[in-house]
């Protein structure tokens, strides 16, 4: 048929609600085997984010490798713990809840305190500062408890209208920029032929199959890490390095992350290792804000997580159930201290997209390999000692999944209509340039914009505009319920979200979403 015979109908695409092209939806799954291995693959993902954020804050607290060995696997245990919990009670949807890094503006002014700073013994120190952070992560995480059982957070995002929530998903993102190509570039020998291989494994060799089974397209992940760590490896021990610069050598080498002989065989971490949490107003309200950008962050990566296992977008009941969760999980990360919060990983809701898996088995089996390689501490390490620069090549892809899953919501919207292509454009735009502001500020003078003597509200603000999704957030919801509402819900695409504002207005939603073990009889969803 020529171009000029189509009909109009037939040129465009028809927008759906259930993202098509998936090979296994949420509630499907692959044989135990692929299983295993998906779900190891989740597992070796969020590893870069469980080493980087220790490694970023435990020397700064007056730690040493031992104790910088020993958040790792906190974090790692607890990450287990809470992606189970999410995946079985919360919304149910294939997430990692990992290491969240809005969290280290709060934390990093707790390490400043002069309270703390003056103390003498290092390790003292990372005790002292490490009980002061779990004080205020157990105050704060009431805030996401609250708005979660409550349903006051249902409440609140049934004014969340596909327009609201582009910005929002999108930036979820593609505002993580900052961890794709600028860390590639502190080692680019490793960090372009990662990229180069994972885009050609995933993408153009994805047909290729031994015994019927896309091995390459599934296990892209695995491939492109092992034999980039081995060309990795072989530099190092070849002395490639040897006259290079610190930082090329902490980017680049296989032997710096120093945990593989700090690590013990096996240990368990529980609950007030680090003894009894202390607590500050100061400190809980400064890292409330960070609580507050973390519900946003997974508000957006709860409904990219939704698109791609190939699932309905979560109803408020839900959304609101999946946030009570995540509190249960913030008030975990203060008990065992992970010296931050956690959030649902992006990277890993782009790993869904990447291998065409939303399955949440895959999920649940991952959060036993963190489990497992937390209390079995060499062999974690072993894994832990990955150069993050081959990390920030996956990144670059998996970000980018998520981005243009928050653009693809554009479908349901009227973008012929000059409110859209305003509300749209202002909040990308201001999402992604107010965040860099705040960023290149604080790396040229120290200290954020907001500079006062109240520790707490620099926090606040520093905490909220840094965040590209919340700047977003603020943004495109604000402008899309006071600007020209009425009259204007079929452009802002409200029609099409209208039958999962309530459980039961979609026949999938229970599905979905019901809870395991007949735990509907006693939670019945609203």
């Amino acid at each position: 048929m020529e171009m000029t015979d189509m009909k109009p109908e037939e040129m465009s695409h028809p927008p759906m609600d259930q993202l098509l092209g998936m090979e296994y939806c949420i509630d499907s799954n692959p044989s135990w085997g692929g299983a295993v291995l998906l779900g190891f693959q989740h597992f070796i993902l969020c590893l870069g984010t469980a080493v980087m954020i220790p490694t970023l804050l435990v020397p700064l607290m007056g730690g040493n490798a031992h104790d910088k060995a020993k958040v790792v696997q906190t974090m790692l245990l607890v990450t287990g713990i809470n992606t189970m919990l999410q995946t079985l009670f919360g919304t149910r949807l294939p997430t990692v809840i990992g290491g969240s890094y809005a969290f280290l503006i709060p934390v990093v002014s707790i390490i400043s305190d002069p309270s703390l700073i003056q103390i003498a013994d290092g390790h003292t120190r990372f005790k002292m500062t490490m009980r002061a952070i779990q004080g205020a992560l157990i105050i704060s995480s009431c805030i996401q408890i609250i708005l979660g059982y409550s349903q006051l957070w249902g409440v609140c995002s049934r004014f969340f209208s596909p327009l609201g929530m582009v910005p929002v998903i999108a930036l979820a993102g593609l505002g993580l920029f900052e961890r794709g190509f600028p860390v590639i570039g502190t080692c680019v020998e490793i960090g372009l032929p990662m990229l180069v291989l994972f885009v050609a494994l995933s993408q153009y060799l994805k047909h290729v199959q031994v015994c019927h089974f896309p091995i390459l397209e599934r296990f892209s992940v695995l491939i492109s890490i092992a034999l980039v760590w081995l060309y990795a490896h072989i530099l190092t021990v070849s002395g490639a390095y040897k006259h290079s610069s610190q930082v090329t050598q902490l980017n680049c080498r296989t032997d710096r992350a120093n945990l593989i002989t700090t690590m013990p065989w096996f240990d368990v971490p529980y609950p007030l290792q680090w003894g009894p949490p202390t607590f500050s107003a100061d400190h809980s309200f400064g890292m409330m804000a960070a609580v507050v950008v973390s519900l946003v962050e997974s508000t957006g990566a709860f409904k990219a997580a939704a698109r791609l296992a190939s699932a309905t977008p979560p109803p408020p009941f839900v959304l609101s159930r999946g946030i009570g969760w995540q509190g249960i999980g913030l008030l975990l990360d203060g008990l065992f201290g992970t010296a931050s919060g956690s959030t649902v990983s992006v990277e890993n809701v782009g790993l869904l997209g990447s291998t065409r898996i939303g399955s949440r088995r895959v999920i649940q089996i991952s959060a036993g390999f963190m489990i497992f390689f937390s209390i079995l501490g060499k062999f974690g390490a072993l894994f832990a000692s990955i150069p993050f620069t081959l990390f920030a090549a996956i990144y670059c892809v998996l970000f980018g999944y998520v981005g243009a899953v928050g653009l693809s919501f554009m479908q349901f919207i009227n973008m012929n209509s000059m409110r859209s292509l305003f509300i749209i454009g202002m909040s990308l735009f201001l999402g992604i340039s107010i965040p860099e502001y705040f960023f290149r500020f604080t790396m040229g003078n120290h200290h954020g914009p907001s500079h006062t003597r109240a520790g707490w509200f620099n926090d606040l603000i520093n905490t909220i505009f840094s965040s590209p999704p919340t700047v977003g957030f603020i943004i495109s919801v604000v402008l899309d319920n006071t600007l020209d509402v009425r009259n204007r819900a079929k452009d802002r695409g409200m029609p099409w979200w209208a039958r999962f504002r309530t459980f039961r207005g979609d026949s999938r939603n229970e599905e979905f979403y019901n809870l395991p073990f007949n735990l509907n009889r006693f939670f019945p969803p609203s």
